[in-house]
């Protein structure tokens, strides 16, 4: 990270969610991301006063993913983010050892994941009890050398393809979705 990036690293990722002890059992107890803080508020969010519950679970470089429940359901409707059919996620660093531990323990709880080798990183993608898909990533061995590729040509390739020219430009790409467990495939990310 260059040091006059604004953003030193990510602070926390909120997301709103209907129940906290299902999300908590979820992020705590299956992924191993301890529950750190729990802030209870009435504030004036987005035009009017609301009561909500604010949880945050650790990543070990100190940022978190967060979690908002809203006391009045009226609240949590307007405010929810249906990502059955979005591709919307959040992708975590991990290594291979700490991915395979969590692929056997969602397999062990019967919950859905799916494997998938991107070439430049290898994902492992489940969603949580509110729909919100976390990816929990390998980088590739040679993540260096492709970042550094990257960095060269990423304004040309996003020119050439907002210019209309859609061919894939992954040529380290692997095949189709690796494995498939639990309850049933992921629909997306």
């Amino acid at each position: 990270m260059a040091p006059d990036h604004i953003a030193h690293r990510l602070h926390h990722h909120a997301y709103v969610v209907i129940d906290q002890e299902a999300t908590r059992a979820f992020y705590e107890d299956l992924l191993g991301f301890p529950l750190v803080a729990t802030w209870c508020e009435v504030e004036n969010v987005r035009g009017r006063e609301r009561v909500y519950c604010h949880t945050f679970f650790e990543l070990s470089d100190g940022s978190a993913l967060a979690f908002f429940q809203f006391a009045d359901p009226t609240d949590e409707s307007e405010l929810f983010l249906n990502s059955g059919v979005s591709l919307n996620h959040v992708a975590l660093a991990t290594t291979a050892a700490q991915q395979a531990d969590l692929a056997s323990r969602l397999t062990e709880h019967d919950v859905a994941y799916r494997v998938i080798d991107h070439g430049y990183c290898t994902s492992l993608y489940v969603s949580d009890p509110d729909g919100l898909t976390i990816e929990l990533t390998v980088d590739a061995d040679n993540a260096d050398e492709l970042a550094e590729w990257q960095r060269g040509v990423a304004r040309v390739e996003l020119d050439r393809w907002l210019a209309g020219d859609h061919a894939p430009n992954n040529h380290v790409r692997g095949g189709a979705p690796s494995s498939t467990t639990g309850s049933g495939a992921l629909a997306n990310p």
